[in-house]
């Protein structure tokens, strides 16, 4: 995840919430960021912040993030139970490559195969939905003439523009046909990068009802443990909290709950297990894989602990693994000795 200090508001953050949880059980917590990844001896290690363990854990998060100690020392990855995967996008393919290496030692959240192929917003094309009944219609495209061709055959005035490695909102623009005299100008700065290289952009229906907000709705191992509405600020669009959004309850619409219904078994078998999507009118917008938030802001509105469930969840695939593992190693053993 992110570095230890750079937490500045621990009271909102999602990682800082599964982390207190995690050391309030009495497990031991160590956390790197992706660029301490190295390989010792051919052992895939990390230079890990250990968080020295306490008698009394403080009860509120930013007191736990102030006064928790914490050491450094270098760490042998395999030696986990669980590694949980809270960096931010964009996705680094080469921490990935360090993760190969253990990912049969250890379990991981989110797998490492399922961050691969579901770290961009890409990812919502695997959900079969020929009638665009759950997914608004979306296209993805560096042709800037393409693009262009595809808002003047729009039934709809408006449309959502947004880079396609974007995360909390940023770059996220509602584009009008009558200022079509701008829109050759936005693709531009969008597609093309100072470097010479250029950049994928993602342009998908408006959907009805986005002036109001949208919905985060958190799936653990497939099924929905909390959603919010997120409502936009009055001089913003977007509904993210960290663009301005405010946090309202929500309880599942049926369509919502048919969507998760319909996502949910490919998601566990991409062994995507702790997902944040976004939904709009009941269609799927985004799937957030790599650090989805949300958990404070839920438990706030809802007076609940979403964070139990999850290391619930944690402690359950350990222990199914560790079953497993003693099983074999009593049928080895018997081989062995006959």
């Amino acid at each position: 995840m992110y570095p230890w200090e750079s937490i500045k508001a621990p009271e909102n953050d999602t990682s800082m919430t599964l982390i207190h949880e995690c050391v309030k059980r009495g497990h031991g917590v160590a956390i790197c960021s992706p660029s301490n990844l190295t390989i010792r001896n051919s052992v895939t290690n990390a230079f890990c912040t250990i968080l020295k363990r306490a008698d009394k854990v403080p009860a509120s998060l930013k007191s736990f993030h102030k006064k928790t100690e914490t050491r450094e020392e270098m760490l042998p990855l395999a030696g986990f139970d669980i590694i949980f995967m809270r960096a931010e996008p964009p996705l680094d393919p080469i921490m990935l490559n360090f993760l190969d290496s253990v990912k049969d030692d250890v379990f991981i959240i989110n797998s490492v195969q399922g961050m691969r192929v579901a770290n961009n917003k890409l990812y919502t094309a695997v959900f079969e939905d020929p009638n665009n009944e759950i997914i608004p219609v979306t296209h993805v495209s560096k042709n800037k003439d393409y693009l262009v061709k595809m808002i003047e055959e729009s039934n709809s005035d408006k449309m959502i523009l947004k880079p396609l490695n974007g995360f909390g909102g940023s770059g996220v623009i509602l584009i009008e046909k009558s200022a079509m005299g701008n829109i050759n100008s936005l693709l531009d700065f969008y597609i093309n990068k100072g470097d010479g290289n250029s950049d994928y952009v993602i342009l998908q229906e408006y959907i009805e009802g986005a002036d109001k907000g949208d919905v985060r709705i958190l799936l653990l191992n497939g099924l929905p443990i909390g959603a919010m509405k997120r409502v936009p600020g009055d001089k913003d669009h977007r509904s993210n909290v960290s663009a301005g959004g405010t946090i309202e309850k929500h309880k599942l619409t049926a369509q919502e709950k048919l969507l998760c219904k319909k996502i949910g078994p490919k998601l566990v078998k991409d062994g995507l297990y702790f997902v944040g999507i976004d939904v709009i009118g009941g269609k799927l917008v985004e799937v957030n894989v790599m650090s989805p938030g949300g958990i404070t802001y839920m438990n706030k509105v809802y007076k609940t602990k979403v964070q139990e469930k999850v290391v619930d969840f944690m402690e359950s695939k350990y222990l199914e693994r560790n079953a497993a593992f003693i099983r074999k190693s009593d049928l080895k053993r018997q081989v062995d000795e006959a």
